[in-house]
């Protein structure tokens, strides 16, 4: 009996000692990882300087401010030149210039053009001929901002102003625009809207690096005036057939847009009355035979249609610098009271070309456009006029417009 006690503690005592080795080589091979001195490299990366455009910075100016080699900017301007010209860089837009992480040499420019295109001005080696000799070129191109685009919906009713609606409901103001530009054509948004009035729309949202840039294209709008019901929507029949239409598929743009004053000029400074508020404008009577948009000083004008240039100048007759514009063999506009001109007689102008400024020239009391529209010769009411339609969509396309109106029609009516 006592021996097998002694041989169970013998076994005791081996297997304590046994442990212990074991866990002072845990112990050492721990203290070793600790002591070991881990060199990580951090990882290189090209270096980007941003340089924003302040008032009377020039893009050569910018370049040598920046520390880059005349040879390379001038170069760099060459190569963007027939894509677009940096003489015209936009103040408070900035010019990213990326530096190669390992020769530290400018390697990119890039340039925001506008809300949709970036221009890139990248350098490249190019091999000459046959040999394997390379030189050094920059390459020019432009690409579409990679936005992550949300679909964004939302309404409103107007109590003092569609403005005013917008900020009540917290809409970013530069969707409200972009909805008052897509009913251009068939609401004088300085002259119908009545209080009482509701929209409903829907937009995208545009953000980059997941932070909110901007409000992006209409996609579908309901807008009712004075208990008139106007719906459209954005859609791409073809290349050369895209934009808004209505329900049965008719183009909404037309001939003449319904003010020459766009909303984005006027669109804070007044409110809708009942009908609309006195004083701030008038509309077109049988004696005034025109219509007044009391507009700030120096508020853009803009040609409601395409023409050409056949008047402007000082007016003898009481308008003081006056543009007029004829469209066509039937209907001309005319433009009074401008504080400036800024087209010539027998200038081609685009629907929504600024053609002057307001101003209060001639027989005028106060700041203000005196506009007018001639139907053969005869002065006539521009908000009475029944203006064709652009194109429709085609018959054969038209199942597919449909379908692609469907899921916006059924959000509206949720």
């Amino acid at each position: 009996m006592l021996k097998k006690i002694l041989a169970f503690f013998v076994i005791i005592l081996f297997a304590i000692i046994f442990i212990q080795k074991i866990d002072k080589k845990e112990v050492a091979a721990i203290k070793e990882i600790e002591d070991a001195t881990v060199i990580i490299e951090p990882v290189k990366k090209d270096k980007i300087i941003k340089i924003e455009i302040n008032e009377q910075a020039t893009y050569g100016y910018l370049m040598k401010e920046a520390g880059i080699d005349y040879t390379d900017y001038t170069a760099i301007y060459e190569a963007a030149k027939p894509l677009y010209d940096l003489i015209k860089i936009r103040l408070g837009r900035f010019i990213d210039l990326t530096f190669d992480k390992n020769t530290e040499e400018l390697k990119q420019l890039s340039y925001k053009i506008d809300s949709e295109d970036e221009l890139i001005v990248s350098k490249t080696l190019i091999r000459v001929g046959s040999s394997s000799e390379e030189k050094v070129t920059w390459q020019a191109k432009l690409e579409p901002i990679p936005y992550e685009i949300k679909i964004k919906q939302t309404e409103g009713k107007i109590e003092t102003s569609l403005y005013e609606a917008a900020l009540e409901k917290n809409i970013d103001i530069r969707a409200i625009i972009e909805l008052a530009d897509t009913f251009q054509w068939s609401i004088d948004f300085a002259m119908d809207p009545r209080v009482g009035d509701t929209f409903k729309f829907i937009y995208e949202e545009r953000y980059l690096n997941g932070e909110y840039i901007m409000p992006g294209k209409i996609l579908a709008g309901i807008y009712v005036n004075d208990g008139i019901k106007y719906e459209l929507f954005y859609f791409e029949e073809t290349e050369d057939n895209k934009g808004y239409f209505d329900v049965e598929g008719n183009s909404v743009q037309k001939m003449f847009l319904k003010a020459p004053v766009a909303f984005k000029y006027i669109s804070s400074g007044f409110s809708y009355g009942p009908r609309y508020v006195g004083g701030q404008y008038q509309r077109f009577t049988s004696s005034h035979m025109a219509i007044d948009y009391a507009a700030p000083a120096g508020t853009p004008i803009r040609s409601v249609g395409d023409g050409t240039v056949s008047f402007a100048g000082w007016s003898s007759a009481g308008y003081g610098n006056l543009t007029s514009i004829r469209h066509n063999g039937t209907y001309s506009t005319n433009y009074a009271h401008q504080s400036r001109i800024i087209v010539k007689r027998g200038q081609k102008v685009k629907q929504g070309d600024i053609i002057g400024y307001v101003g209060s020239t001639g027989f005028s009391t106060g700041a203000h456009l005196h506009y007018e529209m001639l139907k053969n010769g005869v002065k006539t009411n521009p908000l009475r006029e029944v203006l064709p339609p652009g194109e429709s969509i085609k018959e054969e396309n038209k199942e597919r417009f449909f379908e692609s109106i469907k899921k916006w029609r059924e959000e509206f009516e949720k």
